[in-house]
């Protein structure tokens, strides 16, 4: 799994928080990390600098293989907190994707196939 982590310009020391954020990202989202190709992380501040209550957004996208992305977006007072938001919302709709595809998987199963058709005998 390939984490990118993209930040406005209103956000300081981007390498050591992007290095801090990808190890948050890799950690909440391990345990389903072998469907996901990449994970980017889009942050910025709402308030353009200016200090404010959840100021700080933290749009979150997964590429999954051989599915549609899942986008989350969180707003928080810091960066961690929108980071950590973000990536909660993105394991639960992620989980909630691959159980969808799991009964729909199930209930194909249920059904029994039909029989062959055989030639008519003359």
């Amino acid at each position: 799994m390939q984490i990118q982590i993209n930040t406005d310009h209103n956000i300081q020391g981007r390498e050591a928080l992007a290095g801090r954020l990808t190890a948050v990202v890799a950690d909440a989202l391990g345990r389903v990390a072998e469907h996901i190709t990449r994970v980017e992380v889009h942050l910025s501040i709402e308030s353009g600098g200016r200090s404010g209550q959840s100021d700080k957004r933290c749009v979150m996208e997964a590429r999954l293989e051989g599915l549609k992305p899942a986008v989350v977006t969180e707003q928080a007072g810091t960066l961690d907190q929108a980071v950590i938001g973000a990536a909660g919302k993105l394991l639960r709709v992620i989980d909630h994707t691959f159980g969808r595809l799991r009964d729909k998987n199930q209930r194909g199963e249920e059904i029994p196939a039909p029989e062959p058709e055989l030639p008519d005998e003359q």
